[in-house]
């Protein structure tokens, strides 16, 4: 994914002011922040969770569950809104979640969420921005 080039493109500089130390550090860092962190983990009210690094529109509170993992959950994104590439960090394989406009890391998907499509989109809260409607 390092070597894509995105429709929404900074600087390393750039991306350092335009984010906060948390955001740069998962979206462009591939971090994560601890679980149950983030104030979006209790977000319920209707809308969007939006990317923090370029504001495309990644998730709907509709598809939004709750795990018990401690991140945000959804079983599917916006559709052309994310890509995946394959995670082998920490001694694992895992599938990574990228904002397809800017390629920010927003977390992993795993195989073990509800119906109707059975998975789980792991999305680290600081990586997205909630927009009510």
């Amino acid at each position: 994914m390092q070597d894509k080039v995105y429709p929404v493109q900074h600087t390393d500089a750039e991306w350092r002011r335009r984010l906060t130390p948390e955001q740069y550090a998962v979206l462009r860092g591939h971090g994560t922040e601890r679980p149950g962190s983030c104030a979006l983990l209790h977000e319920t009210r209707d809308g969007a969770f939006v990317c923090a690094g370029c504001g495309q529109k990644l998730f709907s509170s509709a598809k939004k569950f709750d795990s018990g993992t401690g991140w945000p959950s959804f079983d599917s994104p916006e559709p052309d809104s994310i890509e995946l590439s394959q995670d082998e960090s920490h001694g694992m394989v895992r599938t990574e979640v990228h904002c397809s406009s800017c390629g920010g890391h927003l977390g992993h998907v795993f195989p073990d969420g509800p119906p109707p499509t059975g998975l789980r989109y792991c999305i680290n809260g600081v990586a997205t921005v909630f927009v009510p409607d």
